[in-house]
């Protein structure tokens, strides 16, 4: 029976032909172990990852493996990209087995879903330190058929750890000599000769990135200099694609060569933000030209393009980013996985927001605006918000905390670029459910949904998980969310859950900043002076100078509206905006900062000055 065929999912889809007797995630598959008595096989990807196609052609499409699986195991697919919570979770408990975490991440679990062994990629013949996929099967099965109460136990004891681990250690917030410090710690990881961070393989760290753009804004010179000298050998190098303006998702050598040619749509949209804050015009308009004329879909945005492609007939990775912008026009280029998520839409949006401001570019406000309505319009039923969406179709996952906390972020900015204030209803409508959720557990926040069902009903769902990886996470997304809420309603609860969201993470985050550049941005945040700007400017004045020279303020919140949006705004109950008008129907800036407000100006050049100052100035 094929059960992919009709799968949300592309990446399980390009597994339906296997003659592997695939189930979906479900309790359909646990029901079946049960009932057979036999342990489940849960193998975890995404359709842009080379390893698990390389695994694909190798092993799940051979008949004499699959008749090994078919008759020993029950195999579930899981695309780790639609169901994030089932991946956290596994792959936490894989880390019991080994380091080498990544996908395809290859896990066996009793039929109670409890993992007893884990690893990820198994090739098909043993090599040096590493068993064939077929052996390991085999050695599985020994152990459950041979030592089942064993294995049990392993898998009981995995599943306490998971249920004990904590879920938050409240602590003060980073302070500035903190904050300054875990600038020094990245600059002593500082590849001097290539740039980025460490050695091979080499990532992007764009969430870093985001914290070192955000402490430069601040007045880092130490964190504006890193930050530039990343960028800048980044875009200079193998790392990007120089005829479509993407960044590939992690380069194999140390000089950013032989990338994994993979392009994500998460990488690239905190890519642009990072470029557009730092003023790199031409790397910016290139990855924004990326996502709108490569990644956008009908709904939004796919969540990532191919390596591989068929070059001149032959399967090629990397092939087709090799070629000129003319060769390009006679290739097919790589599928993309047209999968539209949520919350990594939401990222993309609010990035197109922030260049179409800072490098004074309205289209690309027009171009977010419009992926948002349309994003709204196929995820948002019946006030029901939807994880994932491919080809029109809506996906059965339950949206994650990130879906709502990047969503948010991006509803709270096209709302204060467009002056709709209807964006940041809905926006604190998401916020208010995240915190009202995450009270009734303890937390900062939790998805107004709860966790994935199959998940909770095991006990396996992790009850936060703050790891941030290669994008933000849902409660430093929310919490950031959060912090803009506050901005421009003075509400403290949304100031005491960005805090606390920050708190419950504070410790790790200062001692591996590495992997919490998001944590850390919204730290710096909070850490600071909250700078708020409104300008209110009469209808056709969207080009007024003080406009544009209000949404270049590298620091705060800036809302640019009509004076018929400032009253909605008001009314609302968005306390920043009451009372602000235009004088003399000229746009008018009111710069405040920690809701102490200057006098209303009008002239381009002294707001300029105005919000170039000092943040104690």
């Amino acid at each position: 029976m094929n059960r992919l065929a009709d799968a949300v999912s592309p990446y399980l889809r390009a597994h339906a032909g296997n003659p592997v007797d695939w189930w979906p995630w479900g309790e359909e598959a646990f029901a079946e172990a049960r009932r057979r008595d036999v342990p489940v096989l849960i193998s975890i990807g995404y359709a842009t990852c080379h390893w698990c196609h390389v695994m694909a052609r190798e092993s799940f499409s051979d008949p004499q493996v699959a008749a090994q699986l078919n008759e020993r195991f029950v195999s579930i697919k899981v695309d780790r990209e639609e169901h994030p919570e089932v991946d956290a979770s596994y792959i936490t408990a894989a880390g019991a087995f080994t380091r080498e975490l990544g996908w395809p991440l290859t896990v066996f679990a009793t039929p109670e879903g409890r993992t007893f062994y884990a690893g990820t990629y198994f090739p098909p013949q043993p090599m040096v330190g590493r068993p064939s996929f077929p052996q390991l099967l085999d050695a599985v099965t020994e152990a459950w058929t041979q030592r089942r109460e064993q294995a049990e136990g392993t898998a009981a004891a995995i599943a306490e750890a998971l249920a004990a681990r904590p879920a938050a250690a409240g602590t003060n917030l980073p302070d500035e000599a903190a904050l300054a410090a875990a600038v020094a710690g990245l600059a002593s990881h500082e590849d001097p000769q290539f740039g980025g961070f460490g050695g091979a393989p080499k990532f992007p760290v764009a969430t870093v990135l985001g914290f070192l753009a955000a402490r430069g804004a601040h007045g880092d010179a130490n964190a504006d200099g890193l930050v530039r000298r990343t960028l800048d050998a980044m875009a200079a190098s193998p790392l990007r694609d120089p005829v479509e303006g993407g960044f590939f998702r992690y380069a194999t050598q140390r000089d950013w060569s032989d990338p994994h040619y993979e392009r994500m749509l998460y990488d690239n949209a905190l890519l642009l933000r990072v470029a557009a804050r730092l003023g790199s015009r031409e790397v910016a308009e290139g990855v924004a030209r990326f996502l709108l004329e490569v990644l956008r879909v009908p709904g939004g945005f796919a969540s990532a393009q191919d390596s591989e492609s068929e070059i001149d007939g032959r399967r090629v990775e990397g092939g087709y980013y090799k070629l000129d912008a003319d060769e390009r026009t006679r290739q097919k280029p790589p599928a993309l996985d047209e999968k539209v998520l949520t919350g990594w839409n939401g990222l993309a949006i609010e990035a197109l927001v922030e260049a179409g401001e800072r490098l004074d570019r309205p289209d690309l406000i027009d171009a977010a605006r419009g992926a948002l309505d349309e994003l709204l319009e196929r995820h948002l039923r019946d006030g029901r918000l939807a994880r994932a969406s491919s080809a029109g179709r809506l996906s059965d996952a339950v949206p994650t905390l990130e879906d709502f906390g990047m969503l948010a972020g991006a509803l709270l900015r096209v709302a204060t670029a467009t002056g709709e204030v209807r964006y940041a209803e809905l926006a604190r409508q998401f916020a208010d459910a995240a915190i009202a959720a995450g009270a009734e557990s303890g937390l900062p926040f939790a998805a107004a949904g709860g966790a994935d069902p199959v998940l909770a009903a095991r006990g396996l769902a992790l009850p936060l998980d703050p790891s941030e990886g290669a994008y933000p996470s849902g409660v430093s997304a929310m919490g950031a969310a959060c912090a803009t809420l506050f901005a421009l309603t003075a509400d403290p609860r949304y100031s005491d859950a960005a805090r606390a969201a920050v708190g419950a993470v504070a410790t790790q985050a200062l001692q591996s900043p590495i992997a919490f550049g998001a944590t850390l941005e919204l730290a710096t945040r909070l850490a600071a002076p909250l700078e708020q700007l409104v300008v209110v400017a009469p209808e056709g004045r969207a080009d007024d100078p003080v406009v544009t020279t209000a949404r270049r303020m590298a620091r705060g919140v800036v809302a640019v509206v009509t004076p018929q949006q400032a009253a909605a705004w008001s009314s609302a109950g968005f306390e920043l905006l009451e009372g602000r008008t235009a004088r003399d129907g000229r746009a008018t800036a009111y710069l405040c900062r920690d809701f102490v407000c200057r006098l209303p100006e009008v002239e381009a050049e002294r707001l300029a000055s105005q919000v170039s100052e000092p943040l104690g100035g």
